[in-house]
């Protein structure tokens, strides 16, 4: 902590990696320190030594490798950041070296036949040597801005043809062994195991196949570019029933890795498939959906049930909804997962970064509908205003429970709710006349009781706060539906209803002007610059061919 010896010790740490006796000085720490930190910075020298632009001679790189596989290999209780740390170095030599030769062989391509001497050892050399590949895995998937990014791909793609595959199958056969034995969840190492063999077959799943580095924030637009080869692989379904099972057996930090994987599987590019396989393929992701419904317990976790979330998501994106409606088990599963959004939607309080997955679903879902060829029900008519309904109440109920426990306020994220309300008036438009009936009925009791509030001798502010933040909600509901009209789909008798929600909007404003300057409320004010920007959008403008009832009926109560 002392800023004096901080900078000293750095300075030691420079001229250390910069002089010429490195090596020596950090075998003898890794021999003879005392410390595991000591021995973290031997491999952090080592790292930064083997990732110099100009490469240390070959023999020595190798000598290196040897030496450090040697080290683990005899003390398997080190440290585990300690282990780590070394086994980067062996991927770094591994990938910076694989196209040498020496002697008509390529000399760093042998590292998996060393991983398997690990796994004949013992446990604790069977999670090292898991490791090993984990990161040689990611090592070779990670893009490094300091050399040429052509090398860079050239070496991902040789060792995405030769290795991966088999590194892919390696990993899967592990687990079903690890399945197959009565699973102790008390034994740590047992559980350390089942964690580096998930994120090892996540790493495979994760690899950039194509060199396109997608962007991870692009989360609903990812599609796993699987190799061709590779079909074989994920045309078994064991391949899905494994990791379903793992997710069923494993406790949750390690079951929500086994969704992670699963929500690569359900990414698969289409095109690996021909229709009947897709189809089947598909039938086998629905199977196991139903599964984890039909028995929510793990999902009480908040990293299982995000995950859970993507996975759904993932599903619509890959997926088209005529496909999904010809699943043996869809009108079942669908009113499962209808079940479980609106569960997670009245938990409002529980992981609200999920709901965006489920909303995107949803939205995509219904979004399909017009395009839907199959004669079989989509049953979407059935659950999307249940969704909606469950969306509205939600967050009217919140607002007081928000107030009285002083919670943070949904509506002071606004990217978030702006975010969600563009997904929702999606699935709003979808039998709109139920919708719209429950917002004029909502709408009219909540305006009502302000009214009265405002008018009472006695004006409770705290009651009046409820009122005004169920009022704001409102009002952004309204615009959102507003929002979500489609000329191609629209009627008018859509349109009359829009007209009906936006006089009551235009009423509240001028209700809320009357209140002017004695009081206001901040929240209400920018749910109705919203509201007024979504109908601008919609009914106001060059690009209307007719005159709609809403303006009609907006410009009568204006009048009024």
């Amino acid at each position: 902590t002392d800023l004096a010896q901080r900078i000293q010790a750095e300075k030691v740490l420079l001229e250390l990696i910069d002089s010429p006796e490195c090596l020596s000085q950090c075998q003898l720490l890794l021999e003879q320190g005392t410390t595991s930190y000591a021995q973290l910075l031997a491999a952090t020298c080592l790292s930064k030594l083997v990732s110099r632009t100009t490469p240390l001679p070959i023999e020595q790189r190798i000598d290196i490798r040897n030496y450090i596989l040697n080290y683990i290999a005899s003390q398997p209780k080190l440290a585990p950041f300690v282990i780590q740390a070394l086994v980067q170095v062996i991927a770094k030599i591994t990938k910076l070296g694989w196209f040498e030769v020496q002697k008509d062989q390529l000399i760093f391509r042998d590292i998996i036949a060393d991983v398997k001497k690990f796994l004949q050892a013992t446990v604790d050399h069977y999670i090292i040597g898991v490791m090993i590949l984990s990161e040689l895995t990611q090592e070779m998937n990670l893009v490094d801005y300091s050399r040429p990014s052509a090398k860079h791909r050239k070496i991902a793609t040789s060792f995405r043809d030769t290795s991966l595959k088999d590194i892919l199958m390696l990993a899967c056969s592990l687990l079903k062994e690890l399945l197959a034995k009565p699973l102790n969840l008390q034994d740590q190492q047992q559980q350390s195991l089942a964690m580096h063999l998930l994120k090892l077959v996540l790493n495979c799943l994760n690899f950039d196949f194509i060199g396109n580095s997608a962007d991870e924030s692009a989360d609903d637009l990812c599609t796993v570019q699987i190799p061709t080869n590779w079909r074989t692989i994920f045309l078994e379904p064991e391949t899905l029933d494994l990791f379903f099972d793992l997710y069923h057996s494993l406790p949750p930090v390690l079951s929500q890795l086994a969704l992670s994987c699963l929500v690569q599987f359900a990414s698969t590019r289409r095109s690996l498939f021909s229709n009947p396989e897709r189809a089947k393929y598909l039938g086998n992701l629905i199977k196991g959906v139903k599964r984890i419904l039909e028995n929510p317990q793990g999902l009480s976790d908040p990293g299982n049930y995000h995950e859970f979330c993507r996975f759904l998501a993932r599903l619509k994106t890959n997926y088209q909804l005529g496909e999904l409606v010809m699943v043996k088990d869809y009108s079942e599963v669908i009113r499962l997962i209808a079940n479980f959004t609106i569960t997670s939607l009245q938990h409002w309080e529980f992981a609200p970064n999920s709901v965006h997955y489920l909303l995107t679903l949803w939205q995509r879902m219904v979004a399909s509908v017009p395009f839907v060829k199959s004669t079989e029900p989509h049953l979407l008519d059935t659950y999307a205003p249940e969704i909606t309904k469950a969306y509205i109440t939600s967050r009217l109920e919140s607002v007081p429970v928000v107030i009285r426990d002083g919670l943070e306020d949904p509506l002071d994220d606004t990217a978030t709710v702006f975010q969600q309300l563009e997904q929702l008036c999606t699935v709003s438009r979808c039998e709109y006349e139920k919708t719209c009936a429950l917002l004029v009925q909502l709408f009219d009791q909540n305006a009502q009781n302000y009214q009265k509030l405002l008018h009472s001798s006695s004006r409770n502010p705290l009651e009046i706060t409820v009122q005004e933040g169920r009022l704001a909600w409102l009002v952004y509901l309204v615009g959102t539906v507003v929002g979500g009209r489609l000329t191609y789909t629209s009627t008018d008798e859509h349109d009359a209803m829009d007209g009906e929600l936006s006089c009551r909007v235009f009423q509240l404003i001028s209700l809320m002007d009357a209140q002017l300057p004695r009081s206001s409320n901040e929240k209400v004010e920018l749910a109705i610059l919203w509201f007024l920007d979504q109908f601008r959008k919609t009914y106001v403008g060059d690009q209307l061919q007719r005159t709609s009832k809403v303006s009609l009926c907006s410009k009568q109560d204006l009048c009024n």
